[in-house]
């Protein structure tokens, strides 16, 4: 539904309304170029849950375009929401949601008394108060006896270079109205853009915003703008001028503030508006009386929290042996763990001690070589708990035999848990962390004998060596997402593995099974590494994001000689036996 205010000045603005006016007012500022339009993938997320209100920028949309560049100055902007608040909830406090040039906007709005009462949060996208960030990049520029942060602070000043071009009038509309904002755009995002057909006018009219605010956002810095109003930072670290670091002073001008980092460009809105939603959503829900959700929990600006507080981690194979102690450790540091097992009864107990310790666990039964059952298990762990921000994929079986010993379905079914489990799972949880737009990190369990052939364990080692290739590749398509992804690759550890472990020998030698079973126990139990030293790598090469994390000394040794020399390895597994 549209319709129109007018804004102290006379400007009129075009507002569009939608959503039961009974439920928690949000209103959406856009910046420069854009128009309401911006914000269409936001609120198709948002719009059954609130009462949306978007207007255009005056110069944007089906807004006036006032002809004197002074009308474009912040404060008039601040009218402007001024205007747009008492018009769409008179007398009662409003939710806002800005970006760019419209967040500024609501930054000077906020300096003003009534602002307290009219605005019960605000959520900023690429849109610094240029009050807070000019305070921080003067106050630095004044310190060059600190040469690290006086560089940050030149850097980041220079940023906003391309003022002066985008100042310069007759030539610079005439390229936008060329389509030159347009292409901009093209080079920042990914993913659908939410533009309007009148793009190419409202970035030419716009453009007096720059000639309005350039000098004085320089020139006129307050040292007393300071926010009651709860505030959340949605800091884009791909944006080219508006850098994350600018806002670390900013706690000092807001107590009530949270900060959320995203892998995106400047129009986050148009490549991460589920990320943005969720955010703005989780915000609103504790303003209005909800508990605060995980995220926004983990997103509080000086907030004392445990390393993995507030963090969603799902370990796989957590009945027993490294994934139990993976669980025990994560939840030690403060996680809410989802423990599944093949066995339903171990991936509870692992889930009892946890809670008996005073942490969070949920458990599940999951068989990870069903594809079908895991895709609806990822579902239901989603829907009921929210997405994992960290997966252990540590699922897997052990077995020993040659590979003329092994028949085709055991060697199948050694392939289909340990590769095609960690397949599964990552296909399944991948997407959606992808899709959540706010990263994560992936630990897929290998094992040494991927880089360690060995003539006696060709199943497993091969299983072993498909999840270190699969990880390599996986890893690298993740980086974009903020996904990180670690390789775990245990030696020898003491674990229950060997007692599941099937043992294929040639048809003569089948009675020898238990003998090598107890034997090989025996050689794991007297190494006494255990499974908690590979947790603690686990969380530590989480912590750092490493890419591939040997775990015992043995493991190191032949990692480094699978890549120096190989050839020493191949030597070994020829006079390797069971």
């Amino acid at each position: 539904m549209q319709s129109f205010v007018v804004s102290a000045d006379g400007t009129r603005i075009a507002v569009y309304e939608q959503g039961d006016r009974q439920r928690p007012t949000l209103v959406m500022a856009h910046g420069w170029p854009d128009s309401h339009v911006l914000w269409n993938g936001v609120t198709g997320e948002l719009g059954e849950r609130f009462h949306i209100v978007r207007y255009d920028n005056r110069g944007a949309g089906a807004s006036d375009v006032p002809k004197r560049v002074a009308a474009y100055r912040m404060d008039q902007f601040a009218d402007d929401l001024s205007a747009v608040i008492e018009a769409v909830s008179p007398g009662a406090p409003v939710h806002v949601l800005a970006h760019d040039w419209g967040s500024v906007g609501v930054w000077e709005y906020l300096s003003r008394p009534e602002a307290a009462d009219r605005v019960a949060s605000f959520t900023s996208v690429s849109g610094p108060s240029t009050d807070h960030y000019g305070s921080f990049i003067r106050g630095r520029l004044a310190r060059p006896y600190r040469p690290i942060r006086f560089a940050k602070a030149v850097n980041l000043a220079s940023r906003f270079s391309y003022w002066i071009p985008f100042s310069v009038p007759v030539i610079a509309p005439a390229l936008m109205r060329a389509g030159a904002a347009r292409r901009l755009q093209a080079i920042d995002t990914r993913g659908p853009k939410f533009q309007s057909d009148t793009l190419d006018t409202d970035a030419a009219n716009g453009l007096k915003i720059y000639r309005a605010n350039a000098i004085r956002s320089l020139t006129r810095v307050r040292g007393d703008h300071y926010v009651t109003v709860p505030v959340q930072l949605i800091c884009n670290d791909h944006d080219p001028v508006v850098r994350g670091h600018g806002y670390e002073d900013e706690a000092r001008w807001v107590p009530l503030l949270w900060r959320r980092d995203l892998k995106a460009g400047h129009w986050a809105p148009f490549s991460h508006w589920r990320a943005i939603a969720t955010a703005t959503a989780e915000l609103i829900d504790h303003i209005e009386g909800a508990p605060a959700a995980r995220g926004l929990r983990r997103a509080q600006v000086g907030r004392q929290r445990e390393p993995f507080s507030d963090t969603l981690v799902s370990v796989t194979g957590a009945g027993s042996g490294i994934g139990r102690a993976t669980a025990l450790e994560f939840a030690a540091q403060g996680a809410e763990l989802v423990v599944s097992d093949l066995d339903e009864a171990a991936a509870k107990a692992t889930a009892d001690e946890i809670a008996a310790r005073g942490g969070i666990a949920h458990s599940y039964q999951l068989d990870v070589a069903d594809a079908d059952a895991v895709e609806a298990f990822v579902e239901r762990v989603c829907d009921t708990h929210g997405v994992p921000d960290v997966v252990v994929n540590n699922a897997g079986i052990g077995h020993g035999g040659k590979f003329l010993d092994t028949p085709a379905e055991q060697y199948d079914r050694v392939l289909d848990v340990n590769f095609g489990g960690v397949v599964n799972c990552c296909r399944s949880f991948a997407r959606r962390l992808v899709d959540r737009g706010t990263g994560g990190h992936i630990v897929n369990v290998a094992s040494m004998a991927a880089y360690s052939p060995s003539g006696s364990m060709n199943a497993y080692s091969t299983s072993k060596a498909a999840v270190f290739m699969f990880s390599d590749c996986l890893r690298a398509e993740l980086d974009s997402a903020g996904v990180g992804l670690t390789t775990i690759c245990p030696g020898v550890i003491d674990t229950n593995i060997i007692d599941t472990t099937h043992f294929d020998l040639p048809v003569e030698q089948q009675d020898r099974a238990e003998q090598v079973r107890a034997a090989t126990k025996k050689a794991f139990a007297a190494r006494r590494y255990g499974p908690d030293k590979v947790a603690k790598a686990i969380v530590a090469a989480v912590v750092k994001n490493k890419a591939i994390r040997p775990v015992t000394p043995e493991a190191y040794a032949a990692y480094g000689i699978s890549r120096l020399v190989p050839s020493a390895l191949r030597r070994v597994a020829r006079s390797g036996s069971l």
